[in-house]
């Protein structure tokens, strides 16, 4: 009696075809994240999120505002919740990177000024959700206001070395909110038309406060 024939093992990552005797082993490729498609629903998330808040949104919103399906968006994102954390991520980072482009050029309070109101064109809705809804949301309060923490250093070491120690942090965190403030209603009240008049007023407006600040700082009592 012939032996039975064995067929040699399917390596790792390949599968065999379940009909008998049609083809060779196939190669399974993991499926390919596109980074433009990443994007897209970062840029979904962010105008469903910031419209509806977090727990009223779902992520077949999401993918229906993006127009893919639900299955694209966990293949990018395995939840909401990272979802919703990673467009405020993607946000803060590239105004960190304007921001700090602008100052290597040496632009200061007209290189925050323009950081602020590209990141803000770029992402609008997305800008809106890192400054103005993100702190109220109970799962990512804290995470944003670290951020916040962060973005308000750079005022810091503009108004310590002016104000008194006693009146430091709130002149910082007061400074950041009057630009924040600023391009959230140049967002709803401009044209992007005139974003340059507005670089400029804004620009003027932090220079003439810091000013103020220091005159007066100078005629407190000790």
């Amino acid at each position: 009696m012939a032996s039975a024939r064995t067929s040699p093992p399917v390596p790792a990552g390949q599968v065999a075809d379940v009909v008998a005797g049609q083809g060779a082993p196939v190669e399974i490729v993991p499926p390919r994240r596109s980074p433009a498609r990443r994007l897209a629903v970062l840029q979904a998330a962010a105008e469903a999120f910031a419209h509806g808040g977090y727990a009223a949104t779902s992520m077949e919103e999401i993918a229906a505002t993006a127009k893919i399906t639900k299955l694209i968006v966990y293949r990018h994102f395995p939840s909401k919740e990272s979802l919703y954390r990673a467009v405020l991520e993607q946000v803060f980072e590239r105004q960190v990177e304007l921001f700090l482009a602008n100052i290597a050029q040496g632009l200061e309070a007209e290189g925050s000024t323009r950081a602020l109101l590209e990141v803000a064109r770029e992402w609008p809705d997305g800008f809106r959700l890192l400054w103005r809804h993100a702190a109220r949301e109970p799962q990512f309060g804290e995470y944003a206001l670290s951020l916040r923490d962060v973005a308000v250093n750079a005022a810091r070491g503009v108004v310590t070395p002016l104000v008194a120690p006693e009146l430091a942090e709130w002149a910082a965190q007061a400074l950041f909110d009057q630009l924040v403030d600023a391009v959230l209603d140049w967002l709803e009240h401009g044209s992007a038309a005139h974003d340059r008049a507005f670089v400029v007023l804004e620009t003027a407006a932090l220079r003439a406060t810091v000013a103020a600040w220091a005159t007066a700082s100078a005629t407190l009592p000790a």
